[in-house]
């Protein structure tokens, strides 16, 4: 897969969202972490999209609000899951598909699929919900520790809270992966944080009623992606199945298997259908 694609940008609520457009076929958008970006994510050559690029499907990714080369202003409620899900569907809407698209979503930006897909079901066909991020019991502390960053940040600078942050163990199944200074710029840096600190994802019992097939994809060893946030969506989406990870060279795997998942047998183009049963 090429590193940038096709580039397009629209602008909604105030900012300019640049997404790239890859390939041609039913679609799949898919929105990455928090503090990161596209360029970044493929920098640290953790997941690789081109088996769904092989698998006829158009993918979209795009740069959330404030990161990368998406602009945003600095308002806490702009960077809330619920906010940010308000931006893919209006993604969606600017890309004119004609019918249900699949998404992709790793940690925030699995929260922002999750909300985006309980407020209008419709939109979408099937959900691949990368490292599900602390929520519900869990989701306080980390809470906490965001609005402490968001703190540390306007008080001491940007420095100072990386540098706490390279003073955490990073999960074992991915304490090679090189890290990356945040992308969202200084000045918008502590909304981001706070707008992360006011969100949680949607309750058990919404999900619930969410008819959607969902793979979840998560790792062990990583409080800030608790196998519990991963077993608890398993268990309340009604067509979810869950895959977890213990060596980097499975994760290495989520490619493969989203596009089985997506793509097949069962499953039409661009929407409906089971999972496949190779998950």
């Amino acid at each position: 897969m090429d590193a940038t694609g096709r580039e397009g940008r629209f602008r909604y609520r105030g900012a300019e969202l640049v997404y790239d457009d890859h390939g041609a076929g039913p679609l799949v958008v898919y929105a990455h972490g928090g503090f990161v970006s596209q360029a970044v994510e493929d920098r640290m050559g953790l997941f690789d999209w081109a088996p769904l690029l092989r698998a006829g499907r158009r993918l979209v990714r795009y740069d959330a609000r404030g990161h990368g080369r998406s602009t945003g202003g600095a308002a806490d409620a702009d960077y809330t899951y619920g906010s940010l899900a308000e931006d893919l569907l209006a993604l969606l809407g600017h890309l004119g598909s004609s019918g249900p698209a699949d998404a992709m979503g790793s940690s925030m930006g699995c929260a922002t699929v999750l909300h985006a897909a309980v407020r209008a079901p419709e939109r979408f066909s099937a959900l691949v919900l990368l490292i599900p991020p602390t929520a519900w019991t869990t989701r306080e502390a980390h809470a906490r520790a965001d609005r402490a960053a968001a703190d540390t940040v306007e008080r001491q600078g940007v420095e100072a809270w990386l540098a706490g942050r390279q003073a955490q163990r990073p999960p074992r199944v991915v304490a090679d992966v090189p890290r990356f200074p945040p992308t969202p710029p200084r000045r918008i840096l502590p909304a981001v944080l706070r707008g992360l600190a006011l969100s949680d994802l949607p309750a058990p019992a919404a999900l619930s009623a969410l008819r959607l097939p969902a793979l979840v994809l998560a790792w062990e060893g990583d409080p800030g992606h608790p196998l519990s946030t991963a077993r608890t969506l398993a268990r309340s989406m009604p067509q979810a199945r869950l895959h977890v990870s213990r060596t980097r060279a499975d994760v290495g795997t989520w490619g493969e298997r989203a596009a089985a998942f997506l793509t097949g047998p069962g499953r039409p183009p661009g929407g409906g259908g089971r999972c496949c049963g190779r998950c």
